[in-house]
């Protein structure tokens, strides 16, 4: 029985996907720029995956008419979806992303793509042979098993011959393009609200197997959510990291909905595989996604805080939506404080400690020594709100040095407890030391 390689997201990976400011229509100098900028401002800090985002294969796809079914898309002679040239100039002559991939792994970073669960229409219409098969795309395919959003894919009949075969061939060509990431769509989700699409066993081991057995290192993500939590130990089987949420976007409501689903996955998390509270939308998003217009994140910077500090105790993996050239200088300086992200990459026993309606409070260790750290969340939307921890509740020895890791200073010796002060859906983030005197 295989088991993916938990080695390669030994820590909850970092990186930026192109859905929340280009959605379907992202292009290649897009994605250029935004490698650009992370290398020469991200790079230090862990930022180091660039995901292209649903919709490279489709040349006439807009957030308006993406989900009717059969819509156009490109395919090789095997029933394969290739990138369009018209939005990625360096795939023509059946290149792939191999020339794009090279560039980003150029700039000392690592690529990513996209993909939906099962085979395209078109191939199944035109009845392509499957690579190293002797079936055919209509043998393997299940045409009344599509996407519940996008209609334009069949599911695959993995028990059948040239099922497996169809998967290992995706991941035969992912591989020449030299790609280290894929976020793989539709393979179930349930939303807490009664609607569900299964979780798709058979095709997430027949993916899982491909990327076990290609010839190439790579991060399997999946996608969209909400996971089912009875499924957590097929999910460490077969996958890096799954989401346990819909699509996330920048509304305080929908960032509140987070604090349950973290605190349930939280007992869950396991090194090289990660519970993913979804994107972060923050900074220019919307330029040509799928929800609202251009803008910098609707969130506060008060809301900014609190978005990164729980993603952070959390431990999701931290890929941010928005286009770097074109945000705000306080999104990059939120992505950028080292104390922050060495809280999500380092830190160990994670866990919600208190919440109710207007506060919450989480823990963790410090993955290097006898010390803590604590998250901070005023939850109300009107009232500033004291809030703190009893030392002695959690096993911490008085007196304790607390840091603000946020601001990045000292803030001091605590004689039993500490308390800080914080504005409505505002937190804090802070390293707590023993001082042993």
């Amino acid at each position: 029985m295989y088991v993916i390689n938990s080695n390669l997201a030994a820590h909850p990976p970092m990186g930026w996907n192109s859905w929340d400011c280009f959605g379907v229509d992202v292009r290649e100098e897009e994605v250029r720029e935004n490698a650009v900028f992370m290398a020469k401002h991200l790079k230090a800090y862990g930022w180091e995956y660039i995901v292209v985002d649903l919709g490279w294969y489709a040349p006439e796809a807009t957030r308006h008419n993406y989900k009717e079914p059969k819509i156009p898309m490109r395919i090789d002679p095997y029933g394969r979806l290739m990138p369009i040239e018209e939005r990625f100039p360096s795939a023509a002559g059946g290149k792939g992303f191999r020339p794009l991939a090279d560039y980003v792994h150029s700039l000392g970073l690592k690529f990513g793509i996209h993909i939906m669960r099962g085979i395209p229409w078109i191939a199944v219409e035109e009845n392509t042979p499957i690579k190293n098969s002797m079936a055919t795309a209509a043998e393997i395919a299940n045409a009344e098993d599509t996407c519940l959003w996008f209609n334009s894919m069949y599911g695959v009949n993995t028990t059948v011959e040239g099922g497996q075969a169809y998967y290992d061939s995706l991941l035969e060509l992912y591989a020449s393009w030299h790609v280290d990431f894929i976020k793989a769509d539709d393979l179930g989700f349930w939303d807490g609200d009664g609607m569900m699409s299964p979780y798709r066993v058979d095709e997430v081991e027949a993916l899982s197997q491909a990327v076990f057995k290609c010839d190439r290192d790579i991060v399997l993500s999946l996608s969209p959510g909400a996971a089912y939590i009875g499924d957590t130990n097929h999910l460490r089987r077969h996958a890096h990291m799954w989401r346990i949420s819909c699509d996330f976007w920048d509304d305080w409501e929908a960032l509140k909905r987070q604090f349950p689903r973290c605190a349930r996955w939280a007992s869950r998390i396991c090194t090289g595989h990660w519970p993913d509270a979804d994107m972060l939308p923050l900074g220019q998003i919307g330029i040509r996604g799928e929800i609202g217009t251009t803008r910098q994140t609707n969130f506060t910077r008060n809301e900014q805080y609190t978005l990164m500090t729980l993603w952070c105790i959390f431990r999701s993996p931290l890929m941010f939506g928005g286009h770097f050239p074109g945000s705000d200088p306080f999104s990059i300086q939120l992505i950028t404080n080292p104390e922050v992200i060495a809280v999500n990459q380092q830190s160990r026993n994670n866990r919600e400690w208190y919440r109710d309606e207007e506060q919450c409070i989480w823990i963790a260790d410090d993955d290097s020594g006898s010390a803590k750290y604590l998250a901070l969340f005023n939850l109300a939307d009107q009232e500033r709100k004291t809030i703190g921890l009893d030392f002695a509740q959690c096993a911490l020895d008085s007196p304790v040095q607390v840091r603000d890791l946020w601001k990045r200073e000292e803030m001091g010796k605590y004689e039993e407890s500490f308390q800080f002060e914080l504005p409505p859906h505002g937190a804090g983030l802070f390293r707590l030391s023993p001082i042993h005197e």
